[in-house]
């Protein structure tokens, strides 16, 4: 039996005889209890290790939340044109569910309105939308065969941040606190930054929710920890008004004196974890304002990331917040922009939205690029689906939009072993169903696991009788061939 688990099984005993107002039996297992603690305790929340050694040290995931439209931003579509305001062929269709805002209603295709050219070395396809992206191009790997199993956004978002649709699971920024543990010690190992969305934006916005950065069923030190873009950085940061620095930690060491003797009483792994968030939280008031402030960032590197990056909250002033934490050693950070859910008024919106992160997407390559960060640094975009071929709502320049889209969608990584300038799997000509190297999201996370030395099979946590994976129980792939 794996110590960790044997720990637990010994503690929830441990806890039910002493719930259960057996002080005798209790006593009589103390001895036992004790002996796991040597071995089971000191495990629980311990890293796993590598199993193969990584290109990857450190991850920035770019969520897309609500979905960008992969045939306007990356897939390339010019035969489209031709079948503009015509039907959807059921042969492309082939009978495929769709939503409840298409249920019942004319596909019409709507081919995109916006000029692709041909960028980088290899001449791939970018959108007039990406100017500054297109810029790094030969640094990128647009991956336009990613496809999911969710329809709606709150099971999609869920599923490849954290392996399920079902709510409750792992994050993969814990999966990765867990199994590689911190590398530094005076910051998180998993940071969240949800930035603000176009500012000329309005209406469907989806939300977010803390699960798709929880730890589900690991040890709660494992789930990421949320910057604001107001105030303290991180809640609570800062000390109560009357409270000095001084009193803080004279506090701390008492907290953390008692919480010793109840761990050494029971044994509950959780009250490890809260000694050392607690420790983890009075270093941070040192370490986050210095991480946090960019008065001594260049001017120039400022101008690199755009005008937006002076605007508390911001992509852009995130992305650059992210580098600063690469080069502190932060294991995992993930920045969420909202907004891209465009059933209407697309090509107003998408704009926006692509005003939003181009420059700073491609600031953040070039700036770790340059500091030779980028090497180690495994650089993901991704939504949780994308966007249907065929239109809603009025067909013109200003006002259609499109529908949510699981079949195919286009993802990218750059960085940390992967092969620059290429793209990898192929959409027919409607961009609505993979014809070549089909990449579900579980195989997305496989590969991210495997950059960073992780075999997606072995990095498990005993939970509810079966052995928990991120990529589930389903077969899973790394993408290989995209590997340098």
């Amino acid at each position: 039996m794996k110590p960790l688990q044997q720990f637990n099984d010994l503690a929830s005993r441990r806890q039910f005889l002493k719930s259960s107002a057996m002080g005798l039996g209790t006593a009589a297992f103390g001895a036992l209890v004790a002996r796991a603690q040597t071995t089971g305790a000191q495990t629980a929340g311990a890293s796993v290790g590598t199993h193969f050694q990584p290109k990857a040290r450190r991850v920035i995931f770019l969520f897309m939340a609500g979905a960008p439209s992969q045939i306007d931003l990356f897939d390339y579509k010019p035969d489209l044109q031709k079948q503009f305001r015509k039907p959807l062929p059921a042969s492309i269709s082939q009978g495929q569910r769709v939503t409840a805002m298409t249920l019942g209603k004319e596909q019409l295709v709507a081919p995109s309105m916006f000029k692709f050219s041909r960028q980088g070395k290899n001449g791939v396809y970018m959108s007039e939308l990406l100017p500054h992206l297109s810029t790094v191009v030969d640094d990128l790997c647009l991956i336009k065969s990613t496809h999911t199993d969710a329809i709606n956004h709150d099971p999609a978002k869920t599923l490849i941040c954290t392996g399920s649709e079902i709510p409750g699971k792992a994050s993969l920024g814990s999966w990765l606190s867990y199994g590689l543990g911190r590398m530094n010690e005076n910051l998180p190992d998993f940071v969240v930054m949800n930035s603000a969305f176009w500012t000329g934006g309005t209406g469907n916005v989806q939300a977010l929710y803390s699960r798709l950065w929880g730890s589900g069923f690991l040890p709660s030190k494992h789930q990421g920890v949320s910057f604001q873009p107001s105030g303290d950085p991180v809640l609570f940061l800062s000390n109560p008004p009357g409270v000095s620095k001084e009193s803080r930690h004279r506090m701390l060491d008492l907290v953390t004196k008692l919480n010793q003797q109840h761990l050494d009483e029971i044994g509950d792994p959780e009250i490890q974890t809260t000694i050392a968030q607690q420790e983890m939280a009075f270093r941070m008031q040192t370490s986050v304002p210095e991480l946090t402030d960019l008065s001594q960032e260049p001017e120039h590197i400022l101008d690199m990331y755009g005008p937006e990056v002076g605007k508390s909250g911001s992509f852009a002033r995130n992305c650059l917040l992210a580098r600063r934490m690469i080069e502190r050693d932060v294991r995992f950070i993930q920045l969420f922009h909202r907004g891209w859910d465009h059933h209407v008024g697309l090509p107003k919106k998408l704009r926006g939205q692509a005003y939003d992160v181009d420059q700073p997407c491609a600031a953040l390559l070039k700036d770790l690029k340059q500091r030779g960060l980028l090497d180690d640094t495994l650089v993901v975009f991704a939504g949780e689906f994308g966007r249907t071929t065929y239109g809603q709502g009025n067909l013109t320049q200003t006002s259609y939009g499109r529908d949510h889209h699981p079949r195919c969608f286009t993802t990218w990584m750059a960085g940390a072993g992967i092969k620059g300038g290429i793209t990898y799997g192929q959409t027919d000509d409607f961009s609505y169903n993979i014809v070549e190297d089909p990449v579900h999201v579980r195989d997305f996370n496989a590969t991210i696991l495997h950059q960073l030395g992780i075999d997606h099979n072995r990095l498990t946590f005993p939970f509810l009788g079966l052995d928990q994976r991120l990529t589930g129980v389903e077969e899973t792939h790394v993408i290989k061939r995209i590997l340098s």
